[in-house]
């Protein structure tokens, strides 16, 4: 059978090349950072998602080794086998507390997270209401759940008041939603959601994996920036982003959804709890956070920078109210093309094209940090401009 089942599969990867949408990974020999050693030479990373810089941070690094030494390498076992460590329950206390939350469950991914929330919630008779642009880890989850699925256009209240009203028949309603949308790098309009969930008697749902750390003045995410922290039913969210970039998701949220998931949610029974180091490290990166707003203050001021700069240029960016700069080329070969050449000039950059995003919606997503320096900007841009008139993209 795999001889003709390989044959498949060399047709499709052909295929896949063909059309300029084949995706090459690229070995990083350094720590993660601003800067990056990539084949031999060193390069301005600008498509991480290391939003504060924390990869590599040395309070972060002796957390991390410190918890080693005292609470081993590994947990070898799921939490409701062999429990878990004080630690664990340490960080989702302060994971609860930095949201304004009542309680937090860790999982090994938010990947993890978004597919064990729904199924244990909702049933036949419930409604999930998604917007259209939602991450792939709430739309698998979405798809283990057997509530019915409405669906809205990305950010448009007029259809998601219209899919509200037509799940109106359902039991219970949730609406889900990102925080920050990956691809475009746009926020939610949360208080809007907010009110229509009011109104529609809904709750809400909000992955801030990519808003987590970076929007709101202090970091705290969309709830912050539309002043309805506390308020949110649910919120899901990774420390493999802003968040010292390791690995390990969590749901927080009220206190009898937390409750029910540690009963149901099959990910999180189902796999090992998150490893010491990185449990140590996490607490310490949120102590770091209450102590200073230093960081959150760069990235917002890189990210300002970097925009005004790049549309004066002549550049076609999406609007984004977070650290991610959708720099839109449109065409799949063009993208690829573009960042191998950027690379050539010292900035690691990835285009993004079909199937990450719609088909002829290629573009490059820059992705800035507060680990930044002006310097770096500036010849980022200067990289950019360059060979946007080589390749025809501005004049």
């Amino acid at each position: 059978m795999y001889n003709d089942f390989q044959k498949h599969l060399t047709t499709e990867l052909q295929s896949i090349k063909d059309q300029g949408l084949f995706k090459n990974e690229r070995e990083i020999c350094s720590a993660q950072g601003a800067e990056i050693t990539v084949a031999g030479k060193t390069v301005l990373n600008f498509c991480a998602n290391n939003y504060l810089g924390l990869a590599d941070n040395a309070e972060l690094i002796k957390a991390a080794k410190k918890a080693m030494d005292e609470r081993g390498y590994g947990m070898s076992s799921v939490r409701f086998i062999c429990g878990c460590q004080d630690r664990h329950k340490d960080l989702e206390r302060a994971i609860a507390n930095f949201f304004g939350t009542e309680d937090t469950i860790l999982y090994a991914a938010c990947f993890d997270a978004n597919g064990g929330v729904f199924e244990p919630l909702l049933g036949a008779e419930d409604a999930i209401i998604s917007d259209a642009l939602n991450h792939a880890s709430i739309i698998d989850g979405v798809r283990l759940c057997k509530a019915q699925r409405f669906r809205y256009a990305n950010a448009n209240m007029a259809e998601l008041e219209e899919q509200l009203k037509l799940a109106q028949k359902c039991r219970f309603r949730l609406i889900v939603t990102d925080g920050v949308f990956s691809m475009d790098g746009n926020v939610c309009p949360l208080d809007k959601i907010y009110e229509l969930a009011n109104k529609y008697n809904a709750m809400v749902m909000v992955d801030e994996s990519h808003s987590a750390g970076v929007v709101g003045k202090t970091g705290r995410g969309v709830t912050e920036l539309h002043n309805l922290r506390g308020k949110i039913e649910i919120l899901t969210g990774t420390l493999g982003k802003a968040f010292g970039g390791a690995v390990g998701g969590f749901t927080t949220g009220k206190k009898e959804i937390i409750d029910m998931l540690r009963q149901r949610s099959r990910p999180y029974l189902f796999s090992n709890s998150i490893p010491p180091m990185v449990v140590g490290a996490a607490i310490r990166m949120f102590q770091m956070m209450e102590e200073t707003n230093e960081l959150q203050d760069r990235l917002h001021a890189n990210t300002d920078y970097f925009r005004e700069k790049m549309l004066a240029a002549g550049f076609d960016i999406k609007p984004t109210q977070s650290a991610i700069c959708a720099v839109m080329l449109y065409d799949a070969p063009l993208s690829q093309k573009f960042a191998a050449r950027l690379q050539d000039e010292g900035i690691y950059v990835t285009g993004f094209f079909y199937p990450v995003v719609p088909k002829g919606e290629a573009r490059i997503r820059v992705q800035l940090s507060a680990a930044h320096t002006q310097a770096h900007l500036d010849k980022a841009i200067a990289a950019f401009v360059k060979i946007g008139k080589e390749l025809g993209v501005i004049k």
